[in-house]
């Protein structure tokens, strides 16, 4: 295991050598800490979102509007947990540009306090290397920005909602995989009782 500033670090978990701003569709998985059930809860196989998930949902639903190279797949907000697709779909000549616009502003959102929101790197002297993993219209900065406007609004609701700081991130290589995952997220919310996101299943904890 590999040290930063003197400090062990969690490998990251991500494909090396790519380029996470270029077009392709990604599965993503974003979990509150603790995987406290922050977002609702099931009811006959079905999702029943509470006010806090309504805002995972308004704000996920918005991710095109301020990423107009983003579409949406298939996704879903879990108890505990956001499921979902977002494919880049980059003209060819803007495939390693910025985005003209700046992200997803909660500045109309806020009435008062300061939040601490997730930082888009782990040091102030920032390597090649991490300088391209945040450059704008990468998955991670839009991930940790729709993270960010969520725990604006979540914590007017109740002041412990928190994410777990990092996500998972899959590739999704070909048709087919992209239909399995699609079929999973759709059925996430009727086969909560197994899945490995509950901490009250048998299958917890498991990959």
């Amino acid at each position: 295991m590999d040290k930063f500033q003197h400090k062990y670090r969690i490998p990251s978990a991500r494909l090396q050598n790519w380029d996470y701003g270029s077009n392709a569709s990604y599965f993503v998985t974003i979990c509150t800490h603790n995987r406290v059930s922050y977002f609702g809860h099931t009811d006959n196989h079905k999702m029943a979102l509470s006010e806090t998930g309504n805002i995972a949902q308004q704000y996920w639903l918005t991710i095109p509007t301020h990423f107009a190279f983003i579409e949406l797949g298939a996704f879903v907000i879990m108890p505990n947990h956001v499921h979902g697709i977002l494919i880049f779909n980059k003209p060819e000549n803007r495939q390693t540009a910025g985005h003209e616009n700046s992200g997803m502003n909660a500045s109309n959102d806020i009435d008062g306090g300061l939040v601490e929101t997730p930082k888009l790197g782990v040091s102030t002297r920032q390597t090649a290397a991490a300088s391209e993993k945040w450059k704008p219209g990468t998955l991670g900065v839009i991930i940790n920005q729709y993270k960010r406007v969520v725990t604006i609004n979540a914590r007017k609701i109740n002041s412990d909602f928190a994410w777990q700081s990092r996500f998972h991130d899959h590739i999704i290589r070909n048709n087919q995989s992209f239909q399995r995952i699609s079929n999973y997220i759709r059925n996430n919310p009727a086969n909560w009782e197994n899945d490995q996101f509950n901490p009250f299943s048998n299958n917890a904890g498991k990959s």
